[in-house]
C-alpha cells in the first residue's frame, strides 16, 4: 500500500505517456503473433495441405478461447491485479506463438492459437481499461488513438513480413519453396518482446503505486452477469456495431493476402505467371493488406483528437459505417485499382475504433468499465469465431482460388451484408444520443470535460 502522505499527487503527463507507449508495445507485439499467418495461408495450402477452412479455424479457435477466457479474465484481474494480470497473459500469447510454430499440424497449430486466445484478448482488455484508468479526462480518445498506432504498426510488420523478412520465408533462396516456419519464428520474437514490456509496466505501475495516486483497481472489474442487463441502450448500440464492423474487417483480413494476391495475378498473367510474379504478386498483397493498420496508424490518432474537440461522436461512426459498405463489392466485381476500396476500408478502419471505444467510457460509469469492454470484447470474438469459419467454408464451397477468382464472391457479399447492419445500428445510436436519453457523445468536448 502507498503511504498516506506521499500518494497525494497524480502522475506527471510525461510518466503517464512512458506508460502508455509500455503498452502499446507490449499489446503490438499480441497484435504481431495473431496477424503473423495472414501471408501464410497460401503457403499452408500448398506445402502442409490445409484447406480454407482449416486455415480459418487458426483464428477460429483464437475466438473461442478468447470468448471463454473473457469470462473469468476480468476475475483474473480483479484478483492478482492488473500488472500481474497483463504478465501472465503476455507469457500465454508468448506459449502460443511458440505452439504454433512447433509443427506442420493443423491440430497442433490450431492448439497454439487456442493458446494465443486464452492470454491475447484478456490482455487486450486488461491494456485498455488501464490506459482509460489513466487517462480519463486527459484526452482519452487521443491516448486510445495512440495506443492503436503503436499496436498496428505491429500488424503493418506482419503483413509485410514476406517483404521485410524475405528470408524467413525463402532461407533457401526465391527458386525454392518457400518455408512455413521461418514467419513464425519471428512472430516467437514479437511474443518474446509482449512478455519483456509487461515485465517493465509491472514495474512502472509499482513505482507509481509508492509515488502517486492512482485510480483503484475496480477499472479492471469482471465482466459480470448481473450488470449486463443494466447496461443503457446506447451501450448495446455501440456493442452491435462493434460486433458487426470488426466482423468485417478482421476476418477478411485473415483471407485478403490470399485474395488480393490471386485477384492481383488473375488480372495480369493467370495461370500462366511466373513464380517470381507470383512471389512480387504476394508482396503487394501484403502491402495493400498492410495499409488497413497503416492508415489506421496514422489516421486513428487525429480522429480521435478531432472526436475530443468537436464531439459527434455517433456522427463520426455512421460516417465510418457508410465508407465501409460499398467496398466489397468493388473488390469482387469491379476492375478499380485495390488501392480505392482497401483506403476507403482503412479510413472506416481508423474513423470508427477512434470514437467507439472511449464512447464506452462516457455511456458506462467508472466502476463497471472494465465489465462493459470486456462484454464488448467477448461479442467482437464470437463474431470473428462465426466469420473466419464461415469464410472460410465459403471459400472452399465456391472453389476459390487463382483458378476461379470470382470463388471469392460469395464471402464479399456476407461482409456487404455486415457494413448495411453496421450502418444501421450507427444511425439508432445516433438517433438516442440526440434525445432526451443521451450521453453527450455528440457534445462532451475536451473543453467541456474536466481537467
Amino acid at each position: 500500500m502507498p503511504d498516506a502522505t506521499s500518494a497525494t499527487t497524480e502522475p506527471s503527463r510525461l510518466y503517464r505517456w512512458i506508460v502508455l507507449v509500455v503498452l502499446s508495445v507490449s499489446m503490438g507485439g499480441n497484435y504481431y503473433i495473431y496477424d503473423s499467418i495472414n501471408p501464410l495461408e497460401r503457403i499452408f495450402i500448398e506445402r502442409l495441405g490445409f484447406s480454407a477452412t482449416e486455415f480459418g479455424w487458426l483464428n477460429a479457435s483464437y475466438s473461442v478461447a478468447a470468448v471463454l477466457t473473457l469470462l473469468i479474465g476480468g476475475i483474473i484481474i480483479d484478483r492478482i491485479g492488473t500488472k500481474k494480470s497483463i504478465m501472465l497473459f503476455a507469457v500465454l500469447c508468448f506459449l502460443g506463438a511458440i505452439l504454433t510454430m512447433a509443427q506442420g499440424k493443423a491440430e497442433v497449430m490450431i492448439a497454439g492459437r487456442t493458446v494465443l486466445g486464452l492470454g491475447a484478448e484478456s490482455m487486450i482488455v486488461a491494456v485498455t481499461t488501464a490506459i482509460a484508468k489513466w487517462f480519463r479526462g486527459k484526452a482519452l480518445s487521443f491516448a486510445f488513438g495512440i495506443n492503436l498506432t503503436i499496436a498496428r504498426l505491429a500488424s503493418v510488420a506482419a503483413d509485410n513480413s514476406p517483404t521485410w523478412a524475405k528470408s524467413a520465408f525463402y532461407p533457401q533462396g526465391p527458386a525454392a519453396p518457400p518455408s512455413w516456419r521461418g514467419p513464425l519464428l519471428v512472430a516467437v520474437g514479437a511474443g518474446a518482446l509482449t512478455v519483456v514490456t509487461a515485465l517493465l509496466y509491472w514495474a512502472l505501475e509499482s513505482k507509481a503505486e509508492q509515488r502517486y495516486e492512482l485510480g483503484k483497481e475496480g477499472a479492471t472489474d469482471k465482466l459480470d452477469f448481473h450488470q449486463v442487463f443494466r447496461f443503457d441502450l446506447s451501450y448495446w448500440f455501440v456493442v452491435g456495431l462493434c460486433f458487426t464492423f470488426y466482423s468485417a474487417i478482421f476476418p477478411f483480413r485473415t483471407f485478403a493476402i490470399d485474395f488480393f494476391t490471386n485477384k492481383i495475378i488473375a488480372r495480369d498473367g493467370g495461370t500462366a505467371a511466373s513464380e517470381a510474379f507470383r512471389i512480387l504478386a504476394h508482396e503487394r498483397a501484403g502491402f495493400f493488406n498492410s495499409l488497413l493498420p497503416l492508415s489506421a496508424m496514422i489516421a486513428t490518432p487525429l480522429f480521435g483528437l478531432l472526436s475530443d474537440k468537436l464531439g459527434q461522436r455517433a456522427t463520426f461512426m455512421v460516417f465510418g459505417s457508410m465508407l465501409l459498405m460499398p467496398v466489397y463489392l468493388m473488390m469482387a466485381y469491379s476492375k478499380v485499382s485495390l488501392f480505392v476500396p482497401v483506403s476507403l476500408m482503412g479510413i472506416a478502419f481508423s474513423l470508427i475504433p477512434a470514437v467507439m471505444w472511449p464512447s464506452v467510457a462516457y455511456i458506462v460509469e467508472q466502476s463497471r468499465l472494465g465489465t462493459a469492454y470486456a462484454l464488448m470484447t467477448l461479442f467482437q470474438q464470437i463474431g470473428f469465431f462465426i466469420l473466419n469459419l464461415l469464410i472460410g467454408r465459403a471459400n472452399d464451397y465456391a472453389k476459390a482460388g487463382l483458378d476461379n477468382p470470382g470463388g471469392y464472391a460469395p464471402g464479399m457479399w456476407i461482409f456487404s451484408a455486415l457494413g448495411f447492419i453496421g450502418l444501421t445500428l450507427a444511425i439508432l445510436l445516433r438517433v438516442r444520443e440526440l434525445g432526451p436519453h443521451g450521453h453527450g457523445l455528440e457534445t462532451i468536448t475536451t473543453a467541456s470535460s474536466p481537467a
